[in-house]
């Protein structure tokens, strides 16, 4: 039999399982046990709204289950009895009920929320009791069940954990909620690029792949964020292509049917003015149409001279419920990014890291700014076809232009002098971007089912020209760091030539990426003894074609299966264990000249999750080892903008991570988390001479710790006062690239304090937050081979924000 006969087959099986498994949802298949019976119901509320992602718990049993999109919920095989039915939002005020089962009947019943959702939205806004922890993941995800029965190591960043920290942008300072996150800070607040389990996990928005080049997506505005959702390993087999190390996925704010607004005014260091808009509510009085609209404008400069990163950002969703069991969702994103030269931030000198003043810039004044425009539109179609079974259908289209320029060095001297020189970097991409996929909740004999099976396709270009470049400064005539003088450079500003159209000229410069790919993947979750041990079986077939930097298209084709398990301990506690592969198609450009093949991997991971005093607060602990072939990372004897790779060979990374979220006590919320990550070189590949086998791989740190802790007063005459404070650790840092020079020598430890003071009543909130209270010159950075040179990206010093925001 050959290999295609086999993979085909192997892809037949889930399609018919899942065919099979419809049959028995609609001909009796998922009945009750002879002699038991179930509970079947909805939950709304007290608007008449329908509740999903309701936590239904059968109380002194292991029975749950959530809601679905209009409410509805069942439990089955119960014995008969008298019962009580816990009924839950995470935080919110919990409703129980008595229920009586009895034998070969269904008891039908009809609950309702005590308070409305607008009502619900208020006592959030005043207690904050929605805190920094969530129990449940987004529909984006396509896992429909609590976070506590999935068998991986999911991390949620809340929206209230961004206000309390002042987060304005995905770069800044969000990892510092997920354990084992760094970043290496690239062009600032230009990309995020953030790693984690010894690799840079790719960045996802609303379940869609956003990468469009090794640099990845815009740095999204926190102003349409609803919350972020860290997945930790590989979820390529869901989620289109991925990395086996993870992905964040950004979740976008939708419409709720409450009527409300907020309007939020940011002042803070380094002239830096913000505000935004949060409108919510509906089109329609019958409540069908609904609307979201978030709107912000910041202008911001820096504590280097010159510096500035001006963002504008429209966000307008509109849903439109088209009959009970189907809604169309409309969303549309522009994001304006108007900022200096995006290769100021570096900072290079022969002498070390941090040897020149934190605020010293190569950049001089006069240059034209790097302009930026980001348009996405996102189409979600979602029909609830029965209790058990949901069917969702997306699109995506994304457009990505920019016009700008990189500053980077000609040459770096030991004397302190350097040549200044400037390239073009204009760049467009285009992203078109489809899925559909199928839920299903099902039973056969005393097997509980949880299916889920789609296609995920896409089409990806960028192009980018990097071909002409301007000196700054001349022989003789060099640009002194210990001496600066800014003013016009004596080679005079650059005039690049834009005659030719982009396209034109990013294949004379070789900077074209072309990507299409197709994905079928099916997933069965099976549950044992009531659900209290869950088999995860599931597979992916993916087929890619790919050209880049003017090399020739090729295309390949994986299946990758997955298994995992999830055991519950009990009502608060599961551990689990996971092995999966990975299959992702990379892009880049060899030095050597050679193909760019895909790479490939597997990953092993265990972990045991908990929530505490009833679900207030929760834990995690995962220990986990990833295997990966042929992975690209940057060639050190290049400039980054060349777009030159060389192959790893075989990578391994491995670690434990911890990370606590919640509410501790009454006011109090705490995240924290560590990680412990050591990722080496396990294999070279032929030819490669810049590595050798026990190599530490650039980019990470071996240690990190995080923590956030924030206190509101309850009661008394100091009520809605609060204080917060964090703190970030990294020990062991890597260095951010390769270096032959310098193979092992890593970056000092790293630690940074912030604080923040608040004032909240009813409808108002004043914050003031501090960063870098230690005023600490904090950077990354590497060893430049070819430049024999040190280069860092400084942060900023002690800095504040001070906010105010009113709700309406």
């Amino acid at each position: 039999m050959n290999y295609s006969f086999r993979i085909r087959r192997l892809l037949s099986l889930p399609v018919l399982i899942v065919l099979t498994l419809n049959s028995f949802a609609f001909t009796g298949g998922e009945g009750d046990d002879e002699g038991n019976g179930s509970i079947r119901g909805k939950v709304s509320t007290t608007d008449n709204k329908p509740a999903a992602m309701v936590n239904v718990i059968l109380k002194n049993s292991r029975k749950r289950v959530l809601t679905a999109d209009d409410g509805s919920f069942t439990l089955r095989n119960i014995k008969p009895g008298e019962y009580q039915l816990e009924i839950s939002l995470v935080g919110y005020e919990t409703l129980e009920q008595s229920v009586l089962v009895e034998a070969g009947k269904s008891a039908q019943l009809n609950l309702q929320l005590k308070i409305s959702e607008k009502e619900l939205d208020e006592i959030v806004v005043k207690s904050g009791i929605k805190g920094y922890k969530s129990s449940n993941i987004s529909p984006s995800l396509r896992l429909q069940e609590p976070l506590l029965d999935v068998s991986q190591n999911i991390q949620i960043v809340t929206g209230k954990a961004l206000a309390d920290q002042q987060v304005v942008s995905m770069s800044d300072g969000v990892i510092r909620n997920v354990s084992g996150a760094t970043r290496l800070e690239h062009w600032a607040d230009m990309y995020t690029n953030i790693t984690m389990r010894g690799s840079q996990i790719q960045a996802f928005r609303n379940g869609f792949n956003f990468v469009n080049s090794y640099w990845g997506p815009l740095t999204e505005d926190m102003s349409y964020v609803d919350h972020i959702e860290f997945v930790k390993g590989p979820a390529g087999f869901m989620l289109a292509n991925g990395d086996p190390s993870g992905l964040y996925d950004v979740v976008t704010k939708k419409p709720t049917g409450q009527t409300k607004g907020e309007i939020a005014l940011t002042l803070g260091s380094f002239d830096m003015y913000r505000a935004s808009l949060d409108l919510d509510g509906k089109l329609s009085k019958d409540s069908k149409v609904l609307y979201r609209l978030n709107v912000a404008a910041q202008n911001k400069n820096s504590f280097r001279q010159f510096e500035y990163n001006d963002r504008y950002s429209i966000a307008p969703v509109i849903s439109y419920q088209i009959d009970d069991k189907t809604k169309l969702t409309a969303e549309y994103t522009w994001q304006h990014a108007k900022m200096s030269d995006v290769g100021s931030y570096y900072v290079f000198s022969t002498d070390g890291y941090a040897t020149l003043p934190r605020e010293f810039t190569t950049m001089p004044p006069g240059l034209a700014p790097t302009v930026i425009d980001d348009h996405s539109v996102f189409l979600n179609l979602q029909h609830q076809i029965s209790s058990n079974w949901k069917f969702t259908a997306q699109a995506a289209y994304s457009k990505y232009k920019q016009q700008g320029s990189d500053l980077w060095p000609a040459a770096v001297n030991p004397d302190g002098t350097m040549l200044r020189s400037m390239s073009i970097w204009d760049a467009q991409s285009h992203m078109s971007l489809g899925q559909a996929f199928i839920n299903g909740n099902v039973k056969t004999g005393k097997i509980q089912h949880r299916i889920l099976g789609g296609i995920d396709v896409g089409t990806k270009a960028y192009m980018a020209d990097w071909s002409q470049y301007h000196m700054l400064d001349t022989a003789g005539a060099e640009f002194n760091t210990k001496n600066p003088v800014y003013g016009v450079p004596v080679n005079g500003y650059p005039t690049f030539d834009r005659t030719l159209n982009l396209e034109a000229r990013s294949v004379a410069s070789g900077g074209n990426i072309d990507q299409s790919y197709t994905g079928l993947y099916a997933q069965d979750e099976l549950g044992f003894f009531d659900n209290v041990l869950r088999l995860t079986l599931a597979g992916r077939y993916t087929f890619v074609k790919q050209d880049e930097w003017g090399g020739s298209r090729y295309s390949a084709k994986h299946f990758t299966p997955r298994i995992g398990l999830s055991v519950s301990v009990d009502k608060q506690t599961s551990v689990y264990g996971l092995y999966d592969q990975a299959f992702i198609p990379q892009s880049g450009k060899l030095a050597d000249g050679g193909k760019v093949k895909p790479i490939t991997g597997n990953n092993i991971e265990f972990g045991i999750k908990r929530d505490w005093s009833g679900g207030k607060w929760n834990t995690s602990v995962s220990v986990y080892r990833i295997l990966k072939e042929n992975e690209l990372t940057t060639d050190p004897n290049s400039p980054p903008t060349s777009g030159l790779s060389i192959v790893m060979g075989q990578k391994r990374a491995q670690g434990v991570e911890f990370d606590l979220k919640g509410s501790i006590a009454s006011g109090l919320n705490l995240i924290a988390n560590y990680a412990y990550t050591d990722s080496r070189v396990t294999k070279v590949a032929d030819g490669v001479t810049g590595m050798k086998v026990g190599d530490v791989v650039p980019g990470y740190a071996k240690h990190t710790a995080n923590a956030w802790l924030s206190y509101q007063v309850q009661n008394g005459a100091l009520k809605g006062i609060g204080v917060g404070g964090g703190a970030t650790w990294m020990g062991d840092r890597a260095t951010g690239t390769w270096s032959k020079t310098n193979p092992q020598f890593n970056l000092p430890n790293y630690f940074r304090l912030d604080g923040s003071i608040f004032w909240e009543k009813e409808k108002i909130r004043l914050s003031l937050n501090m960063q870098n209270m230690l005023d600490e010159y904090l950077y990354s950075g590497s060893y430049y081979d070819y430049l024999k040179a040190y280069y860092w990206q400084a942060e900023a010093p002690r800095n504040l924000r001070f906010n105010i925001t009113y709700r309406f």
